[in-house]
């Protein structure tokens, strides 16, 4: 089977990010999964954990603690697994770093780069890549013609897991090149928060204008934590001020597809529905019955939020206090 590489994301703690798990169930389907990661640091148990994922192999790109050059680390240990394993194509998530690490690799390799797939599959000996394009009205398919196939695939619509095996691992020590990185020198600022990460959340709770002002909007941020929930918004609610432009979800913010997604005062411009729409199950709660938002509803309600809302947080806690 040809080998299909896999790009994996460190959180700031050293953990494995979700999208892993998913990018290495999609290389199974295609190939044998070979797992990428650069590092100064392995947490133990890192490599068993990949192969719990499916991981065949692992590829760890062996950094110096500094200077940690901004993905540069990143992209080097995708290049010397490209020499290594010749693969017929490499995943990364539609991240922020994902796509710009994917972008990267396809300048070095002179690759096709297939972006935001949210499907992918072999036809033949070629690579096929779908895309969910017009807000979600329509699904494109798109190939590598004369190329590696540098893939990004949207986090969240893809189900399924690989088998566990044991991963055979390579330990490559990379030479980094400081004049050939944009950026020498990066620091992430972690915001502390209980709240699960909007990006990866299976469940996500967000409001729109019709909250009508940032105090209003708390009721959104009750009704997450009553359940466990991301907090998102609407980019109307984004720009009134009533929440931080990192919660927006839609085309021009953050895309999610969780296992659940309720609507609290969102209209459902085709913008936010382009970020949404692919949610397992989805929830409106609206006062204007003609709102958008309820054609891509499982379930919608035609009412106040500021009357539903308390209610529905009332009934979750009762049930959570008599469960427990």
């Amino acid at each position: 089977m040809s080998n299909i590489l896999v790009l994996v994301e460190l959180s700031t703690a050293g953990n494995i990010s979700r999208s892993a798990g998913e990018l290495l169930s999609l290389a199974s389907t295609l190939g044998t999964p070979v797992a990428v990661l650069a590092t100064p640091h392995v947490a133990p148990g890192i490599v068993t954990e990949l192969g719990s994922l499916g991981a065949q192999h692992v590829f760890l790109g062996q950094t110096e603690t500094e200077p940690m050059l901004l993905l540069t680390p990143q992209v080097e240990a995708l290049w010397q697994a490209v020499q290594k394993f010749r693969p017929s194509a490499v995943l990364a998530s539609s991240t922020i770093d994902g796509r710009e690490a994917a972008a990267r690799l396809v300048a070095r390799t002179e690759g096709v780069l297939l972006a935001n797939a949210v499907a992918v599959r072999f036809d033949g000996e070629r690579i096929v890549a779908t895309n969910s394009v017009f807000g979600g009205s329509y699904s494109v398919e798109s190939t590598a013609e004369g190329g590696l196939p540098i893939i990004t695939v949207q986090s969240g619509v893809l189900e399924g897991r690989a088998p566990e095996v044991a991963a055979h691992v390579t330990v490559h020590h990379l030479t980094l090149n400081p004049e050939g990185s944009g950026v020498v020198e990066g620091s992430t600022a972690v915001v502390a928060s209980s709240r699960p990460d909007l990006r990866t959340a299976g469940k996500v709770v967000s409001g729109g204008r019709g909250m009508g002002s940032k105090e209003n909007f708390a009721l959104v941020e009750e009704l997450a934590d009553v359940l466990d929930a991301a907090v998102g918004a609407s980019r109307a609610a984004v720009d009134a001020g009533y929440v931080a432009q990192s919660s927006q979800v839609g085309q021009t913010g953050v895309s999610v597809t969780p296992e659940l997604y309720i609507a609290l005062g969102i209209s459902g411009a085709i913008q936010h529905r382009a970020g949404m729409q692919t949610a397992k199950t989805i929830v409106a709660i609206n006062s204007d019955e003609d709102a958008p938002i309820f054609d891509v509803a499982d379930f919608g309600i035609v009412g106040d939020v500021f009357a539903v809302v308390p209610q529905l947080i009332s009934a979750i806690r009762s049930r959570s206090q008599g469960s427990s």
